[in-house]
């Protein structure tokens, strides 16, 4: 669970209700026709900047800004440098052995120990990490395109109670649910954009360049074993995926 993206969920909504509370009460914030111009009309609008697949897709893809499980770095250079070791006392075979949780690490080393050719798994494993985050950037796109979308939606809303309201203006009790329409869609489509689908694109994104560093890591250390390079040396390579400062914690404690 991520907790800074519930956390940070909860708050701003907790906030923004808290001050609408205090305003009057929430009921008053509650529109139906504002709800589907925005919301509703927002989805339709992306739709068609998808297909159907990807859309749906998104549904899923959504859960990674909240449920998301990655491996550290770190670990990933240990199994890496212990690997390599194993490699070079006892062959590629010796591969078989390891106990590989990361299944993106599981295809390349089944690609050594099948015994492909260098420039055949650099290939491979280069076409994987393109199309992985090719599907990533369709997650990340549908909710910035959300984010676009919804302040427009919520424009259109309020170009409607406007000109229902002053279509209306000879019936005194038709202009206070023409103004609440237009109003409350443009605070409904600051709402969606603001505090829902563009933090939750960055999220996907921030999601999205952890897994590809973690899939390039994987690659280059593969490779590395593949040459036959000292596991000290690719310790030392690999360690350029991680901060300095954190090599540094890395490196006192190794002593």
């Amino acid at each position: 669970m991520d907790l800074a993206t519930l956390i940070g969920l909860i708050g701003a909504f907790g906030f923004v209700l808290g001050a609408m509370a205090t305003s009057g009460g929430i009921a008053i914030f509650i529109d139906v026709p504002s709800i589907l111009i925005v919301l509703i009309g927002s989805l339709f609008v992306v739709l068609m900047k998808y297909n159907l697949k990807q859309f749906l897709g998104s549904i899923k893809i959504v859960m990674k800004a909240f449920i998301f499980k990655i491996d550290k770095p770190e670990d990933l250079i240990e199994q890496s440098v212990t690997m390599a070791d194993a490699a070079r006392k006892g062959g590629f075979l010796a591969l078989e052995e390891a106990q590989i949780t990361n299944s993106f690490m599981q295809k390349a080393v089944d690609m050594l120990v099948d015994g492909h050719d260098g420039d055949v798994v650099r290939d491979a494993l280069e076409k994987d990490i393109a199309l992985t985050e090719e599907r990533h950037k369709t997650g990340v796109g549908i909710f910035k395109a959300l984010g676009d979308v919804a302040p427009a939606m919520g424009m259109i809303g309020t170009l409607v109670g406007l000109v229902a309201m002053l279509s209306n203006m000879d019936d005194p009790k038709s202009i206070g649910p023409s103004m609440a329409v237009a109003l409350l869609t443009t605070l409904y489509g600051a709402v969606v954009a603001n505090m829902v689908a563009i933090p939750i694109s960055d999220k996907l994104e921030l999601r999205m360049n952890e897994e590809m560093m973690n899939r390039n890591l994987i690659m280059d250390a593969v490779l590395a074993i593949q040459d036959g390079q000292n596991p000290r040396v690719i310790d030392g390579f690999l360690k350029n995926y991680i901060a300095e400062g954190q090599r540094k914690v890395d490196t006192t404690d190794g002593e």
